[in-house]
């Protein structure tokens, strides 16, 4: 028997009742609804920064353009970076952490479900915090790097540094909170048999990135404070005059910011190598080498964060080796490319809208690790750094690669997390304008990083040759933005139907499929046991067919933990409190201790609350 429980008989007792209404939502500790809020939240947070990215291809659409003044676009850039890596992939790819990984692994809910629900809560108040400083005027303009020493007084006396500095350490304590409960929700909560190497490989990727942020972060946090410290309290840990030193920011911020490419990649690897099987219909090649490739390139991203820094004249032993290392990690990633396609070949391939995410997935991530390998030669990276082709390069992996495999998820989990199927022809119309618009958008910006056009500059003069490629860039951000409305609207159109999505309705290999769409609030009747890597192939082996629809049914006898407000009391405290030290010249210490008491009053309730 490959796994037990998988179809439900129904309970003739009433049991729990689902929650209704917005305070059951404001309230809610369920892994699935926290998986949606953080879901929602953050495609709200994408549209903003595809905007902000529209704002700025518009000034660079013709030479000499007074679209945006110098400032306006410093801001812009500025939020579209941040926007897109700290409130967008990284918490889209949390709502798959949150709604998916308890379902894959047979669990009823995550470890600590009130924390859980703390984390989405701050990241919310993390992201309206950096947003709020467009209606000070004091949107952040460094960079969404923040070297030093613009980020000095000196250079920025303004506010905009601040929004910036406190609202990252806003959400990086929603990510270590996050870190934390996934990880132990993964080693502890796995339904009986289910052993490490026979974990769905996404809960695998999404494991390693848990690790990623508990390492990660504390370093970007570390070089946070000390920056806090030189615009606060006088200190000169980044400031030359005081005998502090600019390139020790840069060490601190990339040690962190190269692993958190891997944090924003990692979860899309696992999508594609759960979505190519089963619309190949074959188990995923090589699943160990994919699961030790993971492993290897994490290990390897904290080795490599000086390649961003070829420029800075770190000498020829450091280039020499954050050289070799950074050739090195193009291992186990062309190991994960390979096994990708040794997964559809000779499959019987099933092209559904998830799966031609998953194709284009392969395909602009491969550009984009290929050009990424360019960089890795200090000679060329000393030609192309500060350039378009940078550009170029990091949208191919970032958006050629997480944001392409973050939609093949939303495809692909949709009916299970909604009850509805996204209608197939609007997602092909998606797909092809994305693919089309994004290789618009972002391929001509090789050539011109190579013909010598500086990124960051909010104009050129005419004359160049910078004119033609720079309007086709233009439309195609705007084809780009209008895959994106079909998307929305395919939403609309399928929200508007009946729910019509069955339990499996991709013929899917992992337990998840094995519960009602969307699931009911306990997940699992039963919890399952599970005795191989594809636990629902093999028990409709065994069966010589498809399982039966899995009935709804009641909850009655199972233990779950109370909804609960003060994970949200909690994350208003924090934010009061950060909001507080930012604004610690004009208030005093009253701030501070105001929202220290808000916070230390939402911990105590929450800790001597009823568990449930």
């Amino acid at each position: 028997m490959a796994t037990t429980a998988l179809g439900h008989r129904a309970h003739a007792a009433a049991g729990h009742a689902e929650p209704t209404g917005i305070w059951s939502w404001i309230t809610t500790v369920d892994h699935k609804r926290i998986g949606i809020l953080y879901g929602t939240t953050a495609f709200m947070f994408f549209l903003m920064g595809g905007i902000e990215a529209l704002l700025l291809r518009i000034q660079l659409g013709s030479p000499d353009n007074t679209f945006l003044s110098p400032t306006t676009y410093n801001e812009l850039f500025t939020m579209h970076g941040t926007t897109m890596i700290f409130l967008a992939i990284m918490p889209i790819s949390a709502a798959f952490f949150n709604f998916i990984i308890p379902l894959q692994i047979g669990a009823r809910d995550v470890a600590f479900p009130r924390l859980n629900a703390f984390s989405y809560w701050v990241f919310l108040m993390g992201g309206l915090f950096l947003n709020v400083s467009w209606l000070f005027g004091a949107a952040p303009d460094t960079g969404w790097f923040g070297y030093a020493n613009l980020t000095s007084r000196q250079y920025s006396p303004g506010i905009n540094v601040d929004f910036w500095l406190f609202g990252l350490q806003i959400l990086g304590v929603a990510s270590l909170a996050a870190a934390v409960n996934f990880f132990t929700t993964v080693l502890n909560l796995r339904a009986p048999g289910m052993r490490l190497m026979r974990m769905p490989i996404f809960t695998w990727m999404s494991f390693i990135t848990q690790v990623l942020l508990l390492l990660a972060f504390p370093v970007i946090t570390v070089a946070l404070i000390l920056l806090m410290f030189d615009r606060f309290f006088g200190t000169n840990f980044y400031v030359p005059s005081g005998g502090g030193d600019p390139l020790l920011w840069q060490h601190l911020f990339w040690i962190f910011g190269h692993p958190e490419v891997y944090i924003l990649i990692l979860p899309a690897f696992g999508i594609i190598s759960e979505i190519l099987p089963v619309f190949s219909r074959k188990p995923l090649f090589g699943y160990a080498a994919m699961v030790f490739s993971g492993i290897f390139i994490a290990f390897l991203g904290f080795g490599v964060w000086s390649h961003h820094m070829f420029a800075t004249g770190m000498g020829p032993i450091a280039d020499t080796y954050f050289s070799l290392v950074t050739m090195l990690i193009a291992i186990p990633t062309g190991v994960k490319i390979f096994n990708w396609l040794g997964t559809a070949w000779g499959g019987s391939i099933q092209y559904k809208t998830p799966m031609y995410f998953a194709l284009g997935f392969i395909a602009m991530f491969i550009i984009g690790g290929l050009s990424g390998v360019m960089h890795a030669s200090p000679p060329a990276d000393l030609q192309q750094t500060d350039t378009y082709f940078v550009v170029a390069h990091f949208h191919y992996v970032m958006f050629g690669g997480s944001i392409f495999g973050l939609v093949a998820g939303a495809y692909y989990w949709w009916p299970k997390m909604f009850g509805r199927v996204l209608n197939e022809r609007l997602g092909k119309w998606h797909f092809w304008l994305m693919l089309i618009g994004f290789n618009v958008t972002f391929f001509p910006m090789h050539i011109l990083g190579l013909n010598g056009m500086p990124r960051r500059v909010y104009t050129y003069p005419a004359g160049l040759g910078f004119e033609t490629l720079n309007l086709l860039e233009t439309i195609g951000a705007f084809i780009l933005a209008s895959s994106f409305a079909v998307f929305l609207y395919n939403i609309y159109r399928t929200w508007r139907g009946p729910r019509n999505a069955p339990a499996d309705p991709w013929n899917g290999a992992t337990l998840e499929w094995s519960i009602p769409s969307p699931p009911q609030e306990w997940n699992f009747a039963e919890v399952p046991v599970v005795h191989g890597r594809d636990p629902l192939w093999e028990a409709k082996r065994e069966r010589s067919g498809p399982l039966p629809e899995p009935a709804r049914v009641s909850g009655e006898g199972i233990h779950l933990p109370n909804p609960s407000y003060w994970p949200l009391v909690t994350a208003l405290g924090l934010t009061a409190m950060m909001a507080g030290v930012m604004l610690i010249h004009h208030l005093g210490p009253w701030g501070i201790l105001a929202g220290g008491a808000i916070m230390l009053f939402g911990i105590f309730n929450w800790v001597f609350e009823p568990a449930g």
